[in-house]
């Protein structure tokens, strides 16, 4: 019987404001380069995948500055080659450095709060498990989600990043449930589903933007709204 739900938070509960898309067109416009809505999209699923795969090696905020600066330089190549674009990696670097100038904030999806709501019906626990460099309740209240949800556990708190298993494992301890009672949803393969896998937990992959229309791993949604039908599934 499942008894608790975790989340991931970016592209599961919230996304950029401006959107991601308008921030990597905001910075490319300097440099002459345009972009697409769909390629951006693409282009941050495969960044994505690269710093979950970082983060699964040596977690980024630990790289010193020279690395990190590799990182995020080779971060935005990848951003832009969902267009087509084709940039030097100290190309890339300035375009990054021009995203991050420009000032943004975090909204949540419009389908979060009413599937949150039917799932606290059903009395679940519920919390989120974020890589967010950030104190939880500080970054619940900054959402509003200190309300919805019972716990936040960030990386900041545990000292590691989704997918190492104690950050899962932090989850549970404050859920007071067992792996096989609960399920976690996020939009990453690696740091979500197999991090979720590696203690236990059901996988939920939620794919808002199709990138994974084949995957087989776990069950997978492309909103919010489809989750209560997807646990009914794992009480039968």
């Amino acid at each position: 019987m499942i008894k608790a739900v975790f989340f991931d938070l970016y592209n599961t509960l919230a996304r950029f404001k401006p959107s991601r898309y308008e921030l990597q067109s905001q910075a490319c416009e300097s440099f002459g380069i345009d972009l697409t809505p769909e390629g951006v999209t693409n282009g941050y699923a495969i960044a994505d995948a690269y710093m979950s795969e970082q983060n699964a090696v040596m977690p980024i905020r630990l790289l010193d500055q020279d690395k990190k600066d590799k990182f995020f330089a080779e971060y935005e190549r990848l951003i832009l080659q969902g267009s087509g674009v084709e940039v030097s990696l100290d190309k890339s670097k300035e375009i990054f450095q021009k995203v991050r100038e420009i000032p943004y904030g975090l909204a949540i999806f419009d389908d979060v709060i009413p599937s949150i709501n039917q799932l606290h019906i059903r009395g679940l626990r519920l919390g989120m498990i974020s890589n967010l460099n950030r104190d939880g309740d500080e970054l619940a209240k900054s959402l509003r989600l200190d309300e919805h949800l019972d716990f936040i556990v960030t990386s900041v708190d545990v000292g590691v990043e989704k997918p190492a298993p104690k950050i899962f494992l932090e989850a549970l301890a404050r859920a007071g449930v067992t792996p096989q009672e609960s399920v976690h949803v996020g939009d990453q393969p690696t740091s979500d589903v197999d991090g979720a896998i590696g203690v236990g937990i059901i996988p939920v992959l939620i794919d808002r933007y199709n990138n994974y229309s084949d995957f087989e791993t776990c069950e997978r949604i492309e909103n919010m709204l489809e989750l209560p039908s997807i646990l009914d599934r794992f009480t039968i």
